[in-house]
């Protein structure tokens, strides 16, 4: 299957997703295009990546689980556990939505939008830049990991560290994010916690 050009990712997207979340993954696209920009990416990697991020958004659970399933995605215990919702599992059906459905087949924009909730040690600059740009997207009226009193400050300081520094970007966003599920005793999926430790030993 061809891949959909960017104006028919985006007439899809406008079509399947609510329009708050259609305004979240434009505000991803846009925000991913310009990191991509700065860090020698390609834009156009950066906004189909940033496009199709949430595509599986619209799914239930259910449906994202049989998806995964059907194309043996690995799956982890929690994911496998969950009967009800899993908050990361639809970027994982997301990437099998985006190579089946839209017709993408470049490993790297898959990658990105597969990892774009956990993250994962050794991320490639794509990857790093969507994880990011879900995180520091202007749309965004909440920051996991702060206090209504905070939230402006953690956004301001992820915002200004990832155009500056990727893998310092990485770790704000990380660490705010582990702090957040901790506080709120919601389930950690290992990946979050492997790939802080990994950025975090990187950074010293």
């Amino acid at each position: 299957m061809k891949q959909l050009s960017l104006s028919e990712i985006r007439k899809e997207m406008k079509k399947t997703l609510e329009p708050k979340r259609f305004e979240h993954t434009l505000s991803v696209a846009y925000t991913a295009a310009n990191l991509a920009a700065l860090y020698g990416e390609d834009v156009n990697r950066a906004l189909t990546a940033g496009m199709l991020h949430d595509c599986a958004k619209c799914m239930s659970y259910k449906k994202q689980k049989e998806l995964c399933v059907k194309h043996h995605v690995p799956l982890s215990e929690t994911e496998r556990k969950d009967s009800e919702y899993c908050p990361v599992l639809h970027a994982k059906a997301g990437a099998v939505l985006a190579k089946e459905k839209y017709g993408v087949k470049d490993e790297d924009i898959l990658n990105a939008i597969f990892y774009h909730t956990t993250g994962r040690p050794q991320m490639s600059v794509l990857e790093k830049i969507i994880y990011i740009a879900d995180y520091i997207e202007p749309c965004r009226r909440h920051v996991k990991g702060t206090t209504k009193a905070s939230e402006n400050d953690v956004f301001t300081t992820a915002r200004q560290a990832a155009f500056r520094d990727l893998d310092e970007a990485l770790l704000i966003i990380l660490g705010n994010t582990l702090a957040y599920l901790r506080d709120k005793d919601f389930k950690i999926d290992p990946a979050t916690q492997e790939t802080y430790d990994y950025y975090r030993e990187q950074k010293g």
